[in-house]
């Protein structure tokens, strides 16, 4: 899925040159003369990236970012603007910059610039969720959705459903997951394992329509 990018600059003829070029490259690109619109947008669309510039009207870039970053945005933000101050490039990293490039730029630095973060950024996304079927855990957040509904599980739990999910279609005998989730095989008993996934289980799948976790019976759990 190509990357959505929003790009903030009030110069018209730059941002026009910015669209283009995002554009050719595959980009979905959503270009704003001013930053009136784009809080909405960010909350209501899955951005993967803010181009923004510093010097606009009404309002400084970077201080639009720091307050979106206070309210938890964490969209990565590449700021373009004449500021080139080291003063003023340090001063836009500590408010929220992944990457700053001053203008005026070559527009082959801007996309390679651009195609670093998004490699960055998505490889971070990517190492803290967990999915499969229709279960996304948050690494981050340590949360867990079915269906895109949030289930409350225990931090136990989160980790076996993590190991089983890193583990799809193995069998796991209980030694193994006493020794990998609860890290201390000697002090529990098969029949804790047998507890916990049957909790689990009611929780992933309440109806028993899902058939997520298998007994494979004398040996363990098959997670398919």
């Amino acid at each position: 899925m190509s990357a959505k990018i929003v790009v903030v600059d009030d110069e018209e003829d730059l941002l026009e040159l910015i669209e283009y070029n995002l554009n050719r490259e595959g980009y979905e690109v959503i270009g704003f003369l001013n930053t009136k619109s784009v809080k909405q947008i960010l909350l209501e669309e899955e951005i993967d990236l803010l181009i923004m510039d510093r010097n606009l009207s009404g309002v400084e870039g970077s201080e639009f970012v720091l307050e979106l970053r206070k309210e938890g945005l964490n969209t990565p933000v590449i700021y373009l603007s004449a500021k080139n101050l080291d003063a003023e490039i340090e001063e836009g990293f500590l408010r929220g910059a992944d990457d700053y490039l001053t203008k005026p730029f070559n527009i082959n630095e801007l996309l390679l610039r651009i195609k670093a973060v998004l490699r960055r950024t998505t490889k971070k996304i990517n190492d803290e969720i967990l999915s499969y079927r229709d279960l996304v855990l948050n690494k981050n957040s340590r949360t867990l959705s079915v269906n895109g509904v949030g289930v409350e599980i225990t931090k136990l739990e989160f980790n076996l459903l993590c190991e089983f999910i890193a583990n799809k279609n193995s069998v796991l005998d209980r030694d193994y997951l006493l020794e990998n989730v609860w890290e201390e095989a000697g002090e529990y008993q098969y029949k804790t394992v047998n507890v916990a996934i049957n909790r689990l289980k009611e929780k992933i799948d309440p109806d028993k329509t899902k058939d997520y976790i298998q007994t494979v019976r004398g040996i363990g759990y098959k997670f398919c």
